[in-house]
């Protein structure tokens, strides 16, 4: 954390881009996905992006190495979906602290390949997504008591996750993408709970320009409701909307929060043939 807090008193620090996009152009098939590794599984995986990293990680390592060539100064690793929660969609949850620990790895391995040829400090950023649930809507909007998992569960999916991705050598771990609030408390519950020493980087996502969190919070309600996270290095949104529409909501988390603030915005929404 030295080294980056250093960094962002002189500067502004860009993270990288978009993983998912980036596997996209690579047309891997469902072979590719499965790799040796997962030759017998009993469930497809293509579309499975964080399972890549044990069964193609020359690919992985290669995006992470253009972010850097790019200008990156941090890159996330690709783990947004690496929870036991969203891999048991595809029978892969007994796997889900190997992906975490691998994409850790593969990411410092771009990172010190990068730091061999321009001699430069970069950082690796454990990414830690939403997971597929949520704890302050119900899924049926015919019983609004309903709760499809439970606070418990999503923090030990998270305590897993979080426990590979600093094992595997992370500078810092971001909580992102925070649509549900009482799902990124979970993730914040798991993160004391392991006692974790590296800084956390926490991005909300808001879903349209009214300004809120699908679990109907503004910035500032947000930032309330996260605030005591230990350890904390950053505050912000991600994805959602573009740069200029996300411009007031980062001012309002800007003159609030005492955390460095981050701007992670969508580069925009697919279009008729998915691209």
């Amino acid at each position: 954390m030295d080294d980056l807090g250093a960094l962002l008193k002189q500067r502004i620090v860009y993270l990288d881009g978009a993983m998912g996009t980036m596997i996209q152009r690579l047309n891997l098939s469902e072979e590719d996905f499965r790799g040796r590794l997962f030759a017998n599984h009993e469930h497809s995986l293509k579309g499975n992006n964080d399972i890549l990293v044990l069964t193609q990680p020359d690919a992985i390592r290669d995006i992470h190495l253009a972010y850097l060539r790019s200008g990156s100064d941090i890159i996330e690793t690709n783990t947004f979906n690496a929870n036991s929660i969203v891999q048991s969609d595809y029978g892969t949850q007994s796997f889900a602290y190997k992906i975490n620990l691998q994409a850790a790895r593969v990411a410092r391995q771009a990172v010190a390949e990068y730091s061999r040829e321009n001699s430069e400090r970069r950082f690796v950023a454990g990414a830690v997504g939403p997971t597929s649930k949520t704890l302050s809507i119900s899924p049926d909007v015919n019983d609004p008591a309903f709760r499809s998992t439970s606070f418990a569960i999503v923090k030990d999916a998270y305590k897993e996750q979080m426990r590979g991705l600093v094992e595997g050598g992370v500078d810092v771990l971001l909580i992102e993408t925070v649509f549900d609030t009482l799902v990124g408390k979970a993730a914040i519950k798991a993160y004391s709970e392991l006692g974790i020493r590296v800084p956390l980087m926490i991005s909300g996502t808001i879903t349209d320009l009214s300004g809120r969190t699908l679990s109907g919070q503004t910035p500032s309600a947000f930032w309330v409701s996260v605030s005591h996270a230990p350890n904390l290095l950053s505050v912000g949104l991600n994805c959602a909307l573009g740069s200029q529409m996300m411009r007031p909501y980062i001012d309002e988390l800007s003159t609030i929060a005492p955390a460095y603030v981050s701007l992670y915005p969508n580069a925009g929404l697919p279009n008729e043939m998915g691209g």
